[in-house]
């Protein structure tokens, strides 16, 4: 540990200071719904993956969108539909017939956030073109390997899967999310606000751009020079060994819940 507590405290202090801003604007936008707000900007801090699960009409699109524009990055948008194609989203190679060469034209995969809409409506082959995106944070077409700028986050929504023209998604592909929240209804006065927001004829409400790329890429410097305690590790560990085997952490009335323990 090669920092003080206090240099710590202080550098996250000042690293965080645009994240009251962030939320003050998501706020203009979404009512309620902290649970989720709190949980996205935590994956944009740490440049991890979310994944979330809803029955429409739970602003889970929108929340993400309303992210998006409180920050000034490259932000894309698919519809994930049964006839898409990975070339859709990775890009392809184009002949050109003047020269005589191949050239590639990028997918929409090329940005900084990504929403993968409704995700679980792509057949298993699409799904899967987001790995390597995801996890090597890097795109291959016809043998060309193009990196990925940062910071890169892919935000995906998905409809449970009971709904039909769903599909599951393959357990690689949920293992790069760091969190899948499920979202849940508005209370009643969460949803009196919508209501009367709703009802305005007034236009809809503008966000404004707080954060450049630059506070993020520095606040996670900031994060991973937290020290972090050998006990604190070993209880991290421990909850991991405890969802694959419970009987050895004398946990054995867990083991008909779990149906797969955490990756390392």
């Amino acid at each position: 540990m090669t920092q003080s507590i206090e240099e710590i405290t202080k550098q996250v202090k000042q690293a965080g200071e645009f994240i009251p801003l962030l939320i003050n604007e998501i706020e203009k936008i979404i009512v309620g719904q902290n649970y989720l707000t709190e949980r996205l900007i935590l994956g944009l801090l740490t440049g991890e993956h979310i994944l979330l699960e809803g029955v429409p009409g739970l602003a889970k699109t929108t929340s993400v969108n309303t992210l998006a524009q409180t920050i000034h990055a490259q932000f894309k948008r698919i519809q994930f539909t049964p006839d898409l194609l990975p070339a859709d989203l990775l890009g392809t190679q184009i002949f050109q017939p003047k020269t005589g060469e191949f050239t590639v034209k990028k997918g929409p995969l090329f940005a900084n956030i990504i929403l993968a809409d409704e995700i679980n409506r792509a057949p298993a082959k699409v799904q899967s073109a987001l790995l390597e995106a995801m996890q090597e944070r890097q795109i291959t077409i016809g043998g060309e390997t193009f990196p990925l700028s940062e910071p890169f986050m892919v935000i995906a929504t998905q409809n449970p899967i009971e709904q039909e023209g769903t599909y599951p998604l393959p357990e690689a592909q949920v293992d790069r999310f760091m969190l899948k929240l499920k979202i849940d209804y508005p209370t009643k006065e969460e949803e009196r606000t919508i209501m009367q927001r709703m009802a305005s004829t007034d236009g809809h409400t503008q966000v404004q751009k707080t954060v450049q790329p630059e506070n993020l890429l520095k606040t996670r410097e900031v994060i991973n020079s937290i020290y972090i305690d050998n006990n604190l590790e070993d209880y991290i560990l421990n909850l991991v060994a405890a969802t694959r085997n419970p009987a050895a952490q004398n946990l054995p009335e867990l083991a008909n819940l779990i149906q797969y323990g955490a990756s390392p």
